[in-house]
């Protein structure tokens, strides 16, 4: 088994896992706070249902992929590649909005996040509890559907991809843990700062990929068919990426050490084209860029508890 599978499972379910141990923290704290405590039930029902959704999902979508995979129609590897492109170019936008959003949103996340739990208990028993459930839920959900989204776009539906994804989810609730529970400070504006830079790396690897399968989705279905053969625009080397601008073969293949660990987290290839190296470039200056300047200028997360908050 490979566990280099299990590093950008790893690193992305532990960004997301630990935005919504905040959430989750913060709801529990304020719980305590208004001695609403008999609803936290509510919120772990919320985690759990929240997980499950994200693996439903995955399934889901995994065996879609299986399907078109093992079919026998002609043009399945020709509907293959174009949906990897299609969820890789999803997970893409969604990552770098989700990333941007949560950085523009973290100075009044605590806030907005009382305020809905407030606006909750507010309410009777049983509305308050479905209320918070609710909010729970959809907190899991959208960082449950982030991660399920990246592991599809990078085709990682292994036993180690998905041990990283576990280990990151734990990880994220020892900090939840650390940071609620026990009172320990952490550095929460630094952890996100570091794990965005990753982030950024990671995302802009799967541009590599998409790339990648856009192309040869077009390159065979040019042979399939000569009616799309002006599709390929710059054979021979490849129909729509131009010309081979890096081939490191000889001494870093992707398939070894340290090349696939770099494949693994950043979507280094040892054939890199001109269009995959303009694109690569160009997301971490734009997005990059724009996110940079966001965590520059104004992230800060009032998370401080001064004492165990459940």
């Amino acid at each position: 088994m490979d566990i280099t599978a299990a590093l950008p499972t790893f690193l992305i379910t532990l960004r997301e896992g630990f935005e919504a141990a905040l959430v989750v923290g913060i709801v529990l704290a304020c719980l305590k706070k208004a001695e609403q405590s008999h609803l936290n039930s509510w919120v772990f029902s919320g985690v759990v249902i929240g997980i499950l959704a994200s693996a439903v999902f995955g399934v889901l979508f995994g065996w879609l992929i299986q399907g078109i995979a093992t079919s026998e129609h002609p043009y399945a590897p020709v509907f293959g590649e174009f949906l990897e492109a299609g969820i890789g170019l999803f997970a893409i936008t969604m990552l770098s909005w989700m990333l941007i959003w949560m950085t523009q949103q973290a100075k009044s996340l605590k806030a907005e996040v009382e305020g809905a739990v407030k606006a909750a208990i507010d309410n009777n028993k049983t509305a308050a509890g479905w209320g918070i459930l609710g909010l729970i839920f959809i907190a899991v959900l959208r960082e449950g559907l982030e991660t399920v989204i990246f592991i599809l776009a990078t085709f990682q539906q292994s036993i180690m991809a998905a041990i990283g994804a576990i280990l990151g989810l734990f990880v994220a609730a020892g900090l939840g843990l650390l940071l609620f529970k026990w009172g320990v400070k952490i550095n929460i504006r630094l952890f996100f700062q570091i794990m965005g830079i990753f982030l950024l790396l990671i995302v802009a690897g799967l541009i590599i990929s998409v790339l990648r399968h856009l192309d040869a989705g077009v390159g065979i279905l040019a042979q399939l068919n000569s009616n799309y053969a002006g599709f390929c625009l710059t054979q021979p080397a490849s129909c729509l990426l131009g010309n081979l601008v890096l081939n490191a073969e000889e001494f870093l293949p992707d398939q070894q050490f340290p090349g696939i660990v770099l494949k693994a987290l950043f979507g280094y290839r040892d054939h890199l084209y001109v269009v995959q190296i303009v694109s690569y470039f160009l997301f971490l200056i734009t997005v990059g860029g724009f996110y940079l300047k966001e965590v520059n200028g104004k992230v800060s997360l009032p998370l401080k508890p001064e004492k165990p908050a459940f």
